[in-house]
């Protein structure tokens, strides 16, 4: 070979080899986002709230991304559907880590699939900020944070209004068998008896059950005239179309639940239907205050995008995502272990649903009952008087 030839050679390996290093930075500057794992009720009986929080936790990151990101890196959300199912859900943690290569998980609120994957998450030592309640397995709870109430705030909400604008004693629980409805209905039994109030009866149903007039009548015939529904989907509507055909004169409170799954049931059951709301929900009859200065900085990009679209979940999963990317420019970190530390040290933070307080030993944020009763007239939601 002549020299010539061998300096042409040389030429050709140092180009191939810059070129194989610019190919090479490319999946690192590919790198360059913080990812935010979603496990989600796409579809399901958890459809309705978890599309909610889902579709909010994308807005927030693209809030947060118009600002420039985090620390420099923008936000990128990877949603997978795990169909309201424990098992599905295993399913989509296990993915989001292996090949997504998530940093923090923003999952929905089907409890039992966040339940299900919380090992898978621990060992992979990645933080979670749930629309659900917290794991029950001390290891798992030290990476999970929560932002919705204590399940116990809803519950006396309710049992409050019971005792103190109606004559009723006598009431029933109507429960579907997620780990937060019976949660729920614990507090239930325990509270009851301080706000006046004694339970005489307590029925589960599924949540494809298409008739609970049975479970209904037996509350009735035990002398309840207030049910607390406790359980997210078409439920709620299937029990108030029973209470009306069997001409009961009941009082129906239920959970925290999506507008739009309401608005049916307030068309039944007029005046006899109540909800717990979140301070989003009642937006207009709120004082000005740090709660709705927070609010309206959701409800902005939100309502530009859905209109009047509930806000209640949705503000959640924007809680999520801006106590996230706190949390990450605390540490001055996108490790997981430093964003969890950071994350159990935020308090008295301001968010839609209340003021979060997070401490090693809480990580149930809302320490403060943030909920109202309300009631849809003319098609207005308004608070219960």
């Amino acid at each position: 070979m002549s020299k010539m030839q061998m300096s042409k050679l040389r030429r050709l390996t140092l180009a191939a080899g810059c070129l194989a290093a610019a190919f090479a930075v490319s999946p690192a500057s590919a790198q360059d986002t913080y990812r935010l794992g979603i496990s989600a009720g796409l579809t399901g009986y958890a459809a309705t709230v978890d599309r909610a929080w889902s579709d909010a936790v994308q807005l927030a990151a693209e809030a947060v991304n118009s600002r420039g990101g985090v620390l420099g890196r923008k936000l990128q959300v990877i949603v997978e559907d795990n169909r309201s199912e424990p098992q599905e859900a295993v399913t989509v943690y296990r993915k989001m880590i292996s090949s997504d290569q998530v940093n923090v998980f923003t999952s929905g609120c089907v409890s039992a699939g966040n339940f299900a994957a919380a090992g898978l998450v621990v060992r992979a030592q990645i933080p979670m900020v749930l629309c659900s309640i917290l794991p029950q397995q001390p290891d798992h709870v030290k990476w999970a944070f929560t932002t919705i109430p204590p399940p116990r705030f809803e519950v006396e909400t309710r049992l409050k209004y019971l005792q103190d604008r109606t004559q009723i004693k006598k009431i029933g629980v109507l429960h579907d068998p997620t780990p937060y409805a019976n949660l729920q209905k614990q507090a239930a039994e325990k509270a009851a008896p301080q706000f006046g109030l004694e339970i005489v009866g307590i029925e589960q149903y599924k949540q494809d059950d298409a008739d609970l007039s049975v479970q209904i009548s037996k509350m009735h015939a035990a002398g309840a005239r207030a049910i607390l529904k406790i359980g997210l989907g078409g439920t709620t509507l299937t029990a108030a179309k029973n209470i009306k055909q069997l001409g009961l004169d009941m009082l129906m409170l239920t959970s925290l639940e999506d507008i739009a799954v309401f608005r049916p049931v307030a068309e039944v059951l007029g005046d006899k239907f109540f909800f717990v709301a979140s301070p989003s929900q009642v937006y207009d009859a709120l004082p000005d205050s740090a709660l709705k200065k927070e609010i309206t900085a959701f409800l902005g990009p939100w309502r530009a995008k859905y209109q009047d679209r509930d806000p209640n979940w949705a503000g959640r999963g924007w809680d999520a995502v801006m106590l996230t990317v706190k949390a990450v420019e605390a540490a001055k970190s996108f490790e997981g272990p430093k964003v969890r530390d950071a994350l159990e040290s935020i308090s008295g933070w301001q968010g839609t649903t209340g003021i979060y307080n997070f401490s090693p030993e809480n990580h149930q944020g809302i320490t403060e009952n943030p909920l109202f009763l309300a009631q849809i007239k003319d098609g207005q939601v308004v608070l219960a008087q």
